[in-house]
């Protein structure tokens, strides 16, 4: 008789771990982009995470192409592979709403109604509030790139309360 490990499916909490783990192993979109338009510098001063992300916007506001570089903990590289996958190809406005529905999810942790992909992944990050700036710091960069419209960004994003 083949040996089991005692589950016959694995369970949705398995599935997650491992959408988070494979995002942060392959992320998605990582890199520089040479012809950006829209760039953004952020930081969690409290773990160290720091993130930059790069696109570049059309005339007519999509997203051509999106990048990010930096370094820090699984949750936040794999946050922001998973938010350059959503956002690439769609509108600005687009996923200006999407950093908005992600922040709503991550005070919830409740996954959105809408279709979000593996997003919906990082809805169990709402329990662990220290987490949530890890997850939050990717989308929040790249709300203030597409808000500031310039490669020139003045000051790093922060997730540190009162310095944004």
């Amino acid at each position: 008789m083949p040996e089991t490990t005692g589950r016959a499916t694995p369970q949705l909490d398995d599935l997650y771990r491992d959408i988070l783990l494979d995002h942060y192993r392959k992320p998605r979109h990582k890199g520089h982009l040479d012809d950006a338009n829209r760039k953004a510098d952020g930081a969690n001063p409290l773990c160290g995470d720091q993130v930059t992300v790069e696109a570049r916007v059309s005339a007519d506001g999509r997203i051509e192409d999106v990048a990010f570089t930096g370094t820090g903990c699984s949750i936040s590289q794999a946050s922001t592979s998973m938010m350059a996958a959503f956002v690439y190809g769609r509108t600005a406005d687009e996923a200006l709403a999407a950093v908005g529905t992600f922040q709503t999810m991550m005070l919830t942790g409740e996954a959105p109604p809408d279709e979000v992909g593996d997003i919906e992944a990082l809805a169990g990050v709402a329990k662990f509030p220290v987490r949530v700036k890890c997850a939050s710091l990717g989308w929040k960069t790249l709300e203030q790139a597409l808000k500031d419209r310039t490669v020139d960004a003045s000051a790093p994003v922060t997730t540190d309360e009162g310095k944004e």
